[in-house]
């Protein structure tokens, strides 16, 4: 069976993936806080994993891959949000839900295969909570039910960070009710006016970090194969799932491997609403950019690097997917190539698989191409990535004809028409049927053109 290596951040090394169970391969995802549009920052980990995805479904088979990515529904960010707008919490969550899988759908997203909301998990949330207070490693105190983050000696590990140093560096709520300053929350009290669930300790709700641990524990198990999320997840949300889920089932480990993604940046610079360049996803697709140009862009960096999102970079994804469009005709896939598999399994790979498609696309293998970009996730165009082709072939095509009625009009004065027949042999070279006439120059493409030729003869 083709061999899969991860970089597992727990042990800071790129790993052979295993699987517990071949016939179960187990993955579990952090996803959004549905309060809002979803900016580019949080489609660049819904991409990463569904490559994951993809890859795993290959390799496994579709049948044996279970693949669960949350949505936060209760946080106190939706809470805010219901109050400056005067709706309703429900009504907010199911509509940012809506929009979040309809652009990352755009995106070409799979669709998990659970996709769990936190409040349909408050029982198991707060069997977790009972069991952690049972086994000494969380405490009530005045209202709230707090981990004990002393009590689990391995705290730190995935991160590298000792608790000193992080009580040092982090910036916690330090109530007088903590035994710690690093304790988190796992269940606090809410008053009328916030949404709330019975409990043993009051009318109250989760804390953020208890709903992955308890949705992870019910859908895949005590152990499963795969953590992942962007590294700003790391510490402390995924270092408390790790603390939480260890203690109620001692000896499990919880996840096996550990991947995150690195963070997005703008023209350079961090995105952020001060500095002008925060925008959503749905604000790229609004402004033209198909999902595929987006998605192609994002896979062209390594999911461990810093990925730096530029104006230049989706333009010439979408004029290489043009390119590649026109190549695929009406031909099949073929066997995924060996080239893009082994790009792919070596640590998800993204920008060594773009290369090896576009030297499919230059040898002309296109059955291998269409089978590397099904993989890829890029094989998405409709009929919006093929008007903005259309377009900007147009657009190429007017100013060649610009010029070579230029050079016609110079060529009748000069009687030298040796340049024009030139053009106009490449033109025909490249697939292009060229009219020339008293009134003008009308350039048709034909079939087999080839913009590539075109290009070049600016």
């Amino acid at each position: 069976m083709t061999q899969i290596r991860l970089h597992n951040t727990a042990t800071r090394k790129v790993e052979d993936f295993v699987p517990i169970d071949p016939e179960n391969v187990r993955m579990y995802v952090c996803g959004p806080t549905v309060y809002d549009r979803a900016h580019l920052g949080n489609a660049r980990p819904v991409l990463v994993f569904d490559v994951l995805f993809r890859l795993l479904r290959h390799v496994y088979g579709a049948d044996h891959v279970t693949y669960v990515r949350n949505f936060t529904d209760v946080d106190d960010k939706i809470i805010a949000r219901a109050a400056e707008s005067g709706r309703d919490i429900d009504t907010i969550t199911d509509e940012t839900i809506g929009w979040f899988l309809d652009d990352m759908g755009r995106l070409g997203a799979l669709e998990p295969t659970h996709m769990p909301r936190a409040t349909q998990y408050i029982p198991q949330m707060v069997a977790m909570i009972e069991a952690l207070v049972a086994k000494g490693h969380a405490y009530e105190a005045s209202g709230h039910v707090l981990f004990a983050v002393e009590s689990y000696a391995d705290y730190g590990a995935l991160s590298g960070r000792s608790v000193d140093d992080m009580i040092a560096g982090a910036r916690v709520e330090v109530a007088p009710y903590k035994r710690n300053p690093m304790d988190f929350v796992l269940w606090k009290p809410s008053d009328d006016g916030q949404p709330g669930w019975d409990s043993p300790w009051g009318r109250g709700r989760p804390g953020w970090h208890i709903e992955c641990s308890a949705m992870a524990d019910d859908l895949l198990g005590a152990q499963f194969d795969i953590h992942g999320g962007g590294n700003d997840l790391m510490f402390p949300h995924h270092e408390n799932e790790i603390a939480q889920s260890c203690c109620v089932h001692p000896g499990s480990g919880f996840a096996n491997v550990w991947l995150h993604n690195e963070m997005l940046q703008v023209e350079g610079k961090k995105m952020s609403k001060s500095l002008g360049n925060f925008f959503t996803v749905r604000d790229l697709l609004d402004k033209g950019y198909p999902g595929e140009v987006i998605r192609f862009v994002m896979l062209s960096t390594h999911y461990r690097k810093p990925m730096d999102w530029t104006e230049k970079k989706a333009e010439e994804a979408l004029a290489e997917l043009g390119k590649w469009h026109l190549l695929k005709g009406d031909n099949v896939p073929g066997e995924v190539p060996q080239g893009v598999l082994d790009a792919l399994c070596n640590d998800l790979n993204t920008p060594g698989v773009i290369s090896e498609l576009r030297r499919l696309a230059k040898i002309g293998d296109i059955p291998g191409l269409l089978a590397g970009t099904d993989l890829l996730g890029l094989r998405t165009v409709n009929a919006e990535m093929w008007q903005l082709i259309q377009e900007g072939e147009k657009k190429l095509l007017s100013k060649v004809e610009e010029h070579l009625f230029q050079m016609r009009s110079e060529a009748m004065q000069t009687k030298d028409f040796a340049a024009v027949d030139r053009l106009k042999a490449a033109l025909i070279e490249a697939g292009v049927e060229v009219r020339m006439s008293k009134a003008g120059v009308t350039l048709k493409p034909q079939a087999g053109f080839d913009p590539a030729k075109l290009e070049a003869l600016q």
